[in-house]
Protein backbone atom coordinates (compact mmCIF):
# COMPACT_ATOMS: atom_id res chain seq x y z
CA UNK A 1 0.00 0.00 0.00
CA UNK A 2 1.59 3.36 -1.33
CA UNK A 3 -0.07 5.79 1.34
CA UNK A 4 0.91 4.05 4.80
CA UNK A 5 1.71 7.39 6.43
CA UNK A 6 -1.09 8.38 8.62
CA UNK A 7 -1.13 11.44 7.50
CA UNK A 8 -2.62 10.86 4.16
CA UNK A 9 -5.94 9.90 6.12
CA UNK A 10 -5.85 13.26 7.97
CA UNK A 11 -5.47 14.57 4.91
CA UNK A 12 -8.15 12.25 3.13
CA UNK A 13 -10.65 13.33 6.17
CA UNK A 14 -10.15 17.51 5.22
CA UNK A 15 -10.24 17.80 1.71
CA UNK A 16 -13.27 15.21 1.54
CA UNK A 17 -15.06 17.94 4.45
CA UNK A 18 -14.21 20.64 2.39
CA UNK A 19 -15.25 18.76 -1.22
CA UNK A 20 -11.85 19.31 -2.92
CA UNK A 21 -10.47 17.00 -4.51
CA UNK A 22 -6.05 16.06 -3.59
CA UNK A 23 -3.59 14.01 -5.15
CA UNK A 24 0.41 13.07 -4.17
CA UNK A 25 2.46 13.97 -7.05
CA UNK A 26 5.77 14.49 -8.32
CA UNK A 27 8.69 12.38 -6.73
CA UNK A 28 6.89 10.65 -3.93
CA UNK A 29 5.28 8.78 -6.78
CA UNK A 30 7.93 8.11 -8.62
CA UNK A 31 10.29 7.01 -5.87
CA UNK A 32 7.60 4.26 -4.33
CA UNK A 33 7.63 2.60 -7.83
CA UNK A 34 11.42 2.56 -7.77
CA UNK A 35 11.46 0.82 -4.78
CA UNK A 36 13.64 4.59 -3.36
CA UNK A 37 13.35 5.74 -0.22
CA UNK A 38 11.91 9.59 -0.59
CA UNK A 39 10.60 12.11 2.07
CA UNK A 40 9.49 15.04 -0.12
CA UNK A 41 5.51 14.83 -0.15
CA UNK A 42 3.90 17.01 -2.87
CA UNK A 43 0.49 17.59 -2.38
CA UNK A 44 -2.02 19.11 -5.09
CA UNK A 45 -5.00 20.30 -4.36
CA UNK A 46 -7.42 21.34 -7.06
CA UNK A 47 -8.51 24.51 -5.58
CA UNK A 48 -6.59 26.22 -2.35
CA UNK A 49 -3.55 24.08 -1.11
CA UNK A 50 -3.15 26.94 1.42
CA UNK A 51 -6.79 26.22 3.27
CA UNK A 52 -6.25 22.40 3.14
CA UNK A 53 -2.93 23.15 5.07
CA UNK A 54 -3.86 25.57 7.43
CA UNK A 55 -7.35 23.45 8.54
CA UNK A 56 -5.16 20.50 8.62
CA UNK A 57 -2.88 22.00 10.96
CA UNK A 58 -5.43 23.29 13.40
CA UNK A 59 -6.86 19.61 13.59
CA UNK A 60 -3.61 18.17 14.58
CA UNK A 61 -2.00 20.82 16.64
CA UNK A 62 0.83 21.14 13.78
CA UNK A 63 3.07 23.69 12.24
CA UNK A 64 2.36 25.09 9.33
CA UNK A 65 4.18 27.62 7.35
CA UNK A 66 2.86 29.88 4.48
CA UNK A 67 4.40 31.19 1.48
CA UNK A 68 2.53 34.25 0.13
CA UNK A 69 4.95 34.39 -2.71
CA UNK A 70 4.25 31.31 -4.40
CA UNK A 71 0.70 30.32 -2.88
CA UNK A 72 2.38 26.83 -1.30
CA UNK A 73 2.22 25.92 2.61
CA UNK A 74 4.38 23.54 4.50
CA UNK A 75 2.79 21.64 7.40
CA UNK A 76 5.14 19.93 10.20
CA UNK A 77 3.77 17.08 11.92
CA UNK A 78 5.75 14.81 13.37
CA UNK A 79 8.72 13.69 11.61
CA UNK A 80 6.59 14.40 8.17
CA UNK A 81 6.98 17.37 6.09
CA UNK A 82 4.36 17.59 3.54
CA UNK A 83 3.64 20.93 1.01
CA UNK A 84 0.48 21.99 0.03
CA UNK A 85 -0.20 23.97 -3.91
CA UNK A 86 -3.08 24.59 -5.52
CA UNK A 87 -3.57 23.09 -8.72
CA UNK A 88 -1.93 25.41 -11.70
CA UNK A 89 -1.48 26.42 -15.19
CA UNK A 90 1.86 28.36 -16.04
CA UNK A 91 3.02 30.51 -18.40
CA UNK A 92 6.28 31.55 -19.33
CA UNK A 93 7.87 34.95 -21.34
CA UNK A 94 11.25 34.43 -22.81
CA UNK A 95 13.79 36.06 -20.74
CA UNK A 96 12.63 34.63 -17.65
CA UNK A 97 12.17 30.89 -15.72
CA UNK A 98 9.46 32.95 -13.36
CA UNK A 99 5.97 32.04 -14.98
CA UNK A 100 2.59 33.36 -14.51
CA UNK A 101 0.72 31.39 -12.94
CA UNK A 102 -3.21 30.91 -13.02
CA UNK A 103 -5.50 28.24 -11.32
CA UNK A 104 -6.14 24.84 -13.13
CA UNK A 105 -7.17 21.45 -13.58
CA UNK A 106 -5.04 18.47 -12.39
CA UNK A 107 -4.04 17.85 -15.74
CA UNK A 108 -3.23 21.68 -16.48
CA UNK A 109 -0.87 20.61 -13.57
CA UNK A 110 0.80 17.10 -14.48
CA UNK A 111 1.13 18.74 -18.12
CA UNK A 112 3.61 21.62 -16.67
CA UNK A 113 5.57 19.28 -14.93
CA UNK A 114 9.52 18.45 -15.99
CA UNK A 115 9.35 14.65 -17.08
CA UNK A 116 6.10 11.67 -17.31
CA UNK A 117 7.72 9.89 -14.32
CA UNK A 118 6.90 13.40 -12.36
CA UNK A 119 3.53 14.10 -13.41
CA UNK A 120 2.23 10.53 -12.02
CA UNK A 121 -0.37 11.50 -9.11
CA UNK A 122 -2.14 9.21 -6.24
CA UNK A 123 -5.93 10.72 -5.12
CA UNK A 124 -6.12 10.89 -1.48
CA UNK A 125 -9.72 11.65 -2.00
CA UNK A 126 -11.99 8.81 0.50
CA UNK A 127 -13.89 7.44 -2.73
CA UNK A 128 -10.79 6.13 -4.67
CA UNK A 129 -8.22 6.79 -2.46
CA UNK A 130 -4.62 5.86 -3.66
CA UNK A 131 -5.60 5.29 -7.18
CA UNK A 132 -3.10 6.18 -9.65
CA UNK A 133 -3.45 9.38 -11.98
CA UNK A 134 -0.85 8.91 -14.81
CA UNK A 135 -2.13 10.80 -18.31
CA UNK A 136 1.25 11.30 -19.74
CA UNK A 137 2.55 7.15 -19.64
CA UNK A 138 4.98 8.00 -16.58
CA UNK A 139 4.29 4.78 -15.43
CA UNK A 140 5.19 2.65 -18.74
CA UNK A 141 8.28 5.07 -19.42
CA UNK A 142 9.54 4.37 -15.66
CA UNK A 143 9.25 0.25 -16.75
CA UNK A 144 11.05 1.32 -19.92
CA UNK A 145 13.42 3.11 -18.23
CA UNK A 146 12.82 6.57 -20.39
CA UNK A 147 13.07 10.20 -19.34
CA UNK A 148 10.43 11.98 -21.70
CA UNK A 149 8.18 15.57 -21.17
CA UNK A 150 4.93 15.38 -20.76
CA UNK A 151 4.07 17.84 -23.77
CA UNK A 152 6.40 19.27 -26.27
CA UNK A 153 10.49 19.27 -25.35
CA UNK A 154 11.14 22.75 -26.87
CA UNK A 155 8.23 24.46 -25.24
CA UNK A 156 8.95 22.58 -21.82
CA UNK A 157 12.92 23.21 -21.72
CA UNK A 158 12.16 26.61 -23.21
CA UNK A 159 9.88 27.95 -20.05
CA UNK A 160 12.15 26.31 -17.26
CA UNK A 161 15.55 25.25 -18.73
CA UNK A 162 16.97 24.03 -15.42
CA UNK A 163 14.99 21.23 -16.73
CA UNK A 164 17.66 20.25 -19.18
CA UNK A 165 20.21 20.01 -16.25
CA UNK A 166 17.49 17.86 -14.55
CA UNK A 167 17.05 15.70 -17.54
CA UNK A 168 20.18 14.53 -17.44
CA UNK A 169 20.41 14.30 -13.62
CA UNK A 170 17.68 11.87 -13.45
CA UNK A 171 19.65 9.63 -16.51
CA UNK A 172 22.90 10.20 -14.38
CA UNK A 173 21.56 9.11 -10.99
CA UNK A 174 18.39 6.02 -12.12
CA UNK A 175 20.33 4.62 -15.14
CA UNK A 176 17.63 5.99 -17.89
CA UNK A 177 17.59 6.85 -21.27
CA UNK A 178 16.51 10.14 -22.18
CA UNK A 179 14.02 10.01 -24.85
CA UNK A 180 15.41 11.04 -28.64
CA UNK A 181 12.59 13.75 -29.32
CA UNK A 182 13.81 14.69 -25.44
CA UNK A 183 17.45 15.05 -26.32
CA UNK A 184 17.02 16.59 -29.54
CA UNK A 185 15.09 19.45 -27.38
CA UNK A 186 17.62 19.90 -25.13
CA UNK A 187 20.28 20.27 -27.94
CA UNK A 188 18.25 23.12 -29.35
CA UNK A 189 17.61 24.85 -26.08
CA UNK A 190 20.78 24.16 -24.71
CA UNK A 191 21.86 28.22 -24.56
CA UNK A 192 19.07 29.09 -22.85
CA UNK A 193 20.70 27.81 -19.44
CA UNK A 194 22.57 30.78 -19.22
CA UNK A 195 19.37 32.47 -17.89
CA UNK A 196 19.21 29.82 -14.80
CA UNK A 197 21.28 31.21 -11.62
CA UNK A 198 24.26 29.43 -10.95
CA UNK A 199 23.10 28.63 -7.63
CA UNK A 200 20.00 26.48 -9.18
CA UNK A 201 23.06 24.99 -11.63
CA UNK A 202 25.32 23.66 -8.97
CA UNK A 203 22.63 21.48 -6.99
CA UNK A 204 22.06 19.82 -10.07
CA UNK A 205 25.42 19.59 -11.32
CA UNK A 206 26.06 18.32 -7.62
CA UNK A 207 23.71 15.50 -7.55
CA UNK A 208 25.06 14.80 -11.32
CA UNK A 209 28.51 13.88 -9.40
CA UNK A 210 26.97 12.18 -6.42
CA UNK A 211 25.43 9.58 -8.92
CA UNK A 212 26.47 6.00 -9.09
CA UNK A 213 27.75 6.79 -12.47
CA UNK A 214 28.61 10.20 -13.18
CA UNK A 215 29.75 10.23 -16.43
CA UNK A 216 26.33 9.85 -18.00
CA UNK A 217 25.28 12.99 -16.92
CA UNK A 218 28.31 14.84 -17.94
CA UNK A 219 28.56 13.60 -21.20
CA UNK A 220 25.05 13.91 -22.07
CA UNK A 221 25.78 16.98 -20.77
CA UNK A 222 28.94 17.63 -23.47
CA UNK A 223 27.13 15.89 -26.46
CA UNK A 224 23.74 18.28 -25.95
CA UNK A 225 26.00 21.69 -25.98
CA UNK A 226 25.18 21.99 -22.01
CA UNK A 227 29.09 21.82 -20.98
CA UNK A 228 30.39 24.69 -22.89
CA UNK A 229 28.36 26.90 -20.97
CA UNK A 230 28.34 25.50 -18.07
CA UNK A 231 31.73 24.18 -17.87
CA UNK A 232 33.40 25.17 -20.95
CA UNK A 233 36.76 24.21 -19.34
CA UNK A 234 35.90 20.65 -19.02
CA UNK A 235 34.05 20.54 -22.55
CA UNK A 236 37.22 22.01 -24.21
CA UNK A 237 39.26 19.18 -23.15
CA UNK A 238 37.19 16.71 -25.26
CA UNK A 239 38.74 15.20 -28.84
CA UNK A 240 42.03 13.89 -29.96
CA UNK A 241 44.62 15.90 -31.98
CA UNK A 242 46.89 13.97 -34.31
CA UNK A 243 50.33 15.11 -35.75
CA UNK A 244 52.18 12.61 -38.17
CA UNK A 245 52.42 9.74 -35.99
CA UNK A 246 51.38 11.24 -32.80
CA UNK A 247 48.13 11.47 -31.06
CA UNK A 248 47.09 12.51 -27.53
CA UNK A 249 44.32 10.56 -25.72
CA UNK A 250 41.15 12.35 -25.64
CA UNK A 251 41.44 14.11 -22.35
CA UNK A 252 37.56 14.14 -21.41
CA UNK A 253 37.41 10.91 -22.14
CA UNK A 254 40.37 9.84 -19.99
CA UNK A 255 38.73 12.56 -17.39
CA UNK A 256 35.66 10.54 -17.60
CA UNK A 257 37.01 7.17 -17.07
CA UNK A 258 38.52 8.46 -14.03
CA UNK A 259 35.81 9.89 -12.05
CA UNK A 260 33.55 6.51 -12.73
CA UNK A 261 36.48 4.98 -11.57
CA UNK A 262 36.93 6.82 -8.43
CA UNK A 263 32.85 6.85 -8.14
CA UNK A 264 33.35 2.69 -7.34
CA UNK A 265 35.52 3.28 -4.57
CA UNK A 266 34.09 6.28 -2.70
CA UNK A 267 30.92 9.03 -2.41
CA UNK A 268 33.68 11.69 -1.30
CA UNK A 269 31.39 14.78 -3.58
CA UNK A 270 34.71 16.64 -3.25
CA UNK A 271 37.53 14.32 -3.80
CA UNK A 272 34.90 13.40 -6.97
CA UNK A 273 35.18 17.10 -8.01
CA UNK A 274 39.62 16.76 -7.83
CA UNK A 275 38.94 13.81 -9.92
CA UNK A 276 36.74 15.92 -12.50
CA UNK A 277 39.10 18.93 -12.82
CA UNK A 278 42.68 16.87 -12.19
CA UNK A 279 43.68 17.32 -15.91
CA UNK A 280 41.83 20.62 -16.57
CA UNK A 281 44.64 22.41 -17.15
CA UNK A 282 45.41 20.22 -20.28
CA UNK A 283 43.73 22.08 -22.89
CA UNK A 284 46.29 25.36 -21.59
CA UNK A 285 49.52 23.58 -21.53
CA UNK A 286 49.20 20.81 -24.90
CA UNK A 287 52.33 21.48 -26.57
CA UNK A 288 53.85 19.29 -29.83
CA UNK A 289 57.45 17.93 -30.28
CA UNK A 290 58.33 16.31 -33.27
CA UNK A 291 60.60 14.04 -31.94
CA UNK A 292 58.21 12.77 -28.78
CA UNK A 293 55.02 14.09 -29.62
CA UNK A 294 52.03 15.81 -27.60
CA UNK A 295 53.11 17.25 -23.86
CA UNK A 296 51.17 18.77 -21.06
CA UNK A 297 53.88 19.96 -18.91
CA UNK A 298 53.12 21.49 -15.49
CA UNK A 299 49.52 20.95 -16.54
CA UNK A 300 48.87 20.49 -12.53
CA UNK A 301 50.16 23.77 -11.50
CA UNK A 302 48.08 25.20 -14.14
CA UNK A 303 44.85 23.31 -13.60
CA UNK A 304 44.95 24.05 -9.78
CA UNK A 305 45.42 27.89 -10.30
CA UNK A 306 41.89 27.20 -12.40
CA UNK A 307 39.82 25.57 -9.87
CA UNK A 308 39.08 28.82 -7.57
CA UNK A 309 37.77 30.56 -10.83
CA UNK A 310 35.48 27.57 -11.67
CA UNK A 311 34.20 27.47 -8.55
CA UNK A 312 33.69 31.76 -7.98
CA UNK A 313 31.87 31.12 -11.49
CA UNK A 314 29.54 28.41 -10.18
CA UNK A 315 29.16 29.79 -6.70
CA UNK A 316 30.70 26.28 -4.85
CA UNK A 317 32.31 26.85 -1.78
CA UNK A 318 35.70 29.09 -1.73
CA UNK A 319 36.34 27.56 1.86
CA UNK A 320 37.68 24.37 2.63
CA UNK A 321 35.81 22.17 -0.17
CA UNK A 322 37.23 24.57 -3.01
CA UNK A 323 40.99 24.77 -0.98
CA UNK A 324 40.99 20.76 -0.79
CA UNK A 325 40.16 20.50 -4.36
CA UNK A 326 43.03 22.91 -5.38
CA UNK A 327 45.30 20.75 -3.07
CA UNK A 328 44.44 17.58 -5.53
CA UNK A 329 44.64 19.14 -8.57
CA UNK A 330 47.93 20.59 -7.98
CA UNK A 331 49.64 17.33 -5.91
CA UNK A 332 48.08 14.15 -8.07
CA UNK A 333 50.94 13.72 -10.31
CA UNK A 334 53.13 13.15 -7.24
CA UNK A 335 52.39 9.49 -6.68
CA UNK A 336 52.11 8.32 -10.19
CA UNK A 337 55.98 9.96 -10.57
CA UNK A 338 56.90 8.03 -7.38
CA UNK A 339 55.40 4.98 -8.68
CA UNK A 340 56.80 4.83 -11.61
CA UNK A 341 60.45 5.67 -10.07
CA UNK A 342 62.64 4.54 -6.92
CA UNK A 343 60.97 5.00 -4.36
CA UNK A 344 62.78 7.37 -1.80
CA UNK A 345 62.14 8.24 1.49
CA UNK A 346 62.91 11.63 0.62
CA UNK A 347 59.92 12.07 -1.84
CA UNK A 348 57.25 10.41 0.21
CA UNK A 349 58.53 12.27 3.43
CA UNK A 350 57.78 15.64 1.06
CA UNK A 351 54.38 13.93 -0.14
CA UNK A 352 53.47 13.25 3.58
CA UNK A 353 54.58 16.70 4.22
CA UNK A 354 52.56 18.79 1.14
CA UNK A 355 49.30 15.89 1.45
CA UNK A 356 48.77 16.13 4.99
CA UNK A 357 46.04 14.83 6.46
CA UNK A 358 44.62 14.49 2.72
CA UNK A 359 47.08 11.89 1.59
CA UNK A 360 44.83 8.71 1.86
CA UNK A 361 42.45 10.86 -0.61
CA UNK A 362 45.37 11.53 -2.80
CA UNK A 363 46.39 7.91 -3.18
CA UNK A 364 42.83 7.24 -3.69
CA UNK A 365 42.15 9.64 -6.92
CA UNK A 366 45.58 8.60 -8.10
CA UNK A 367 44.85 4.65 -7.89
CA UNK A 368 41.22 6.29 -9.84
CA UNK A 369 43.77 7.85 -12.73
CA UNK A 370 45.18 4.64 -13.92
CA UNK A 371 42.82 4.30 -16.90
CA UNK A 372 45.16 2.33 -19.23
CA UNK A 373 43.15 -0.53 -21.25
CA UNK A 374 46.99 -2.78 -21.01
CA UNK A 375 45.79 -4.67 -17.65
CA UNK A 376 49.38 -5.70 -16.87
CA UNK A 377 50.32 -1.90 -16.88
CA UNK A 378 47.35 -1.59 -14.54
CA UNK A 379 48.34 -3.98 -12.28
CA UNK A 380 52.10 -2.76 -12.39
CA UNK A 381 50.83 0.68 -11.25
CA UNK A 382 48.36 -0.20 -8.28
CA UNK A 383 51.23 -2.82 -7.18
CA UNK A 384 53.71 0.20 -6.86
CA UNK A 385 51.06 2.09 -5.42
CA UNK A 386 51.04 0.03 -2.82
CA UNK A 387 55.05 -0.07 -2.46
CA UNK A 388 54.54 4.16 -2.01
CA UNK A 389 51.53 3.53 0.99
CA UNK A 390 53.62 1.28 2.86
CA UNK A 391 56.63 3.48 2.58
CA UNK A 392 54.26 6.23 3.94
CA UNK A 393 53.17 4.20 6.92
CA UNK A 394 56.41 3.17 7.60
CA UNK A 395 57.94 7.07 7.69
CA UNK A 396 55.12 8.07 9.42
CA UNK A 397 55.66 5.53 12.61
CA UNK A 398 59.21 6.53 12.53
CA UNK A 399 59.58 10.48 11.43
CA UNK A 400 56.10 11.51 12.28
CA UNK A 401 56.22 13.87 8.86
CA UNK A 402 52.48 14.21 8.07
CA UNK A 403 51.52 17.57 8.79
CA UNK A 404 54.57 18.76 11.00
CA UNK A 405 55.93 22.08 11.81
CA UNK A 406 60.06 22.39 11.48
CA UNK A 407 60.49 22.05 15.33
CA UNK A 408 62.43 25.33 15.13
CA UNK A 409 60.25 28.26 14.47
CA UNK A 410 60.93 31.97 13.19
CA UNK A 411 60.15 33.26 16.37
CA UNK A 412 62.97 31.30 18.21
CA UNK A 413 65.35 32.56 15.54
CA UNK A 414 65.00 35.86 15.90
CA UNK A 415 65.12 35.56 19.72
CA UNK A 416 68.07 33.79 19.88
CA UNK A 417 70.17 36.02 17.63
CA UNK A 418 68.36 39.13 18.43
CA UNK A 419 66.70 39.79 14.53
CA UNK A 420 64.20 41.29 13.14
CA UNK A 421 62.10 39.84 10.23
CA UNK A 422 63.87 39.41 7.22
CA UNK A 423 64.57 36.97 4.00
CA UNK A 424 67.84 35.21 6.43
CA UNK A 425 64.93 33.97 8.80
CA UNK A 426 62.95 32.26 6.11
CA UNK A 427 66.12 30.52 4.56
CA UNK A 428 67.38 29.01 8.04
CA UNK A 429 63.98 27.54 8.60
CA UNK A 430 64.01 26.83 4.89
CA UNK A 431 67.24 24.56 5.06
CA UNK A 432 65.99 23.08 8.62
CA UNK A 433 62.97 21.47 6.74
CA UNK A 434 64.71 20.13 3.66
CA UNK A 435 67.47 18.25 6.02
CA UNK A 436 64.06 16.78 7.75
CA UNK A 437 62.47 16.08 4.56
CA UNK A 438 65.41 14.40 2.99
CA UNK A 439 66.68 12.65 6.20
CA UNK A 440 69.65 14.28 6.80
CA UNK A 441 68.63 14.95 10.57
CA UNK A 442 65.82 13.43 12.27
CA UNK A 443 62.77 15.28 13.07
CA UNK A 444 63.63 16.42 16.79
CA UNK A 445 64.48 19.92 18.16
CA UNK A 446 67.87 19.26 19.59
CA UNK A 447 69.39 18.40 15.75
CA UNK A 448 67.14 20.87 14.51
CA UNK A 449 68.90 23.54 16.94
CA UNK A 450 72.16 22.48 15.95
CA UNK A 451 72.12 22.87 12.42
CA UNK A 452 70.29 26.02 12.90
CA UNK A 453 73.36 27.00 14.68
CA UNK A 454 75.78 26.11 11.80
CA UNK A 455 73.46 27.79 9.06
CA UNK A 456 73.58 30.94 11.48
CA UNK A 457 77.38 30.72 11.52
CA UNK A 458 77.43 30.41 7.65
CA UNK A 459 75.73 33.80 7.12
CA UNK A 460 77.97 35.69 9.98
CA UNK A 461 74.88 35.66 12.50
CA UNK A 462 76.20 35.56 16.17
CA UNK A 463 74.02 35.73 19.72
CA UNK A 464 73.87 39.04 21.11
CA UNK A 465 75.50 37.75 24.45
CA UNK A 466 78.62 35.77 22.14
CA UNK A 467 80.12 38.53 20.19
CA UNK A 468 82.17 36.96 17.50
CA UNK A 469 86.02 38.37 19.16
CA UNK A 470 85.11 36.44 22.54
CA UNK A 471 84.22 33.08 20.47
CA UNK A 472 87.38 30.73 20.79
Amino acid sequence: MPLKNPIFKHITSVVDSMGLEAYVVGGYVRDYYLHRPSSDIDVVVVGSGVAVAEELAKRLGAKVTIYKTYGTAMLRWRDTEVEFVGARRESYTPQSRNPHVEPGTLEDDQRRRDFTINAMAWSVNGHNFGELVDPFGGMYDLEDCIIRTPCEPDKTFSDDPLRMMRAVRFASQLGFDIDDETFEGICRQADRIKIITKERINVELNKIMASPVPSIGLTLMRTSGLLKHVLPELDRMAGVERRGKHAHKDNFEHTMKVLDNLAKRTDDLWLRWAALLHDIGKPTTKEYDARTGWTFHQHEAVGSKMVPQIFRRLKLPMNEPMRFVQKMVFLHMRPIVLSEELVTDSAVRRLLFEAGDDVDRLMTLCEADITSGNDNKVRLFLRNFELVREKMRDLEERDRIRNFQPPITGDIIMKTYDLRPSNIIGEIKEVIKNAILDGVIPNEYEAAYRLMEEEAAKRGITRPDRPESNRE
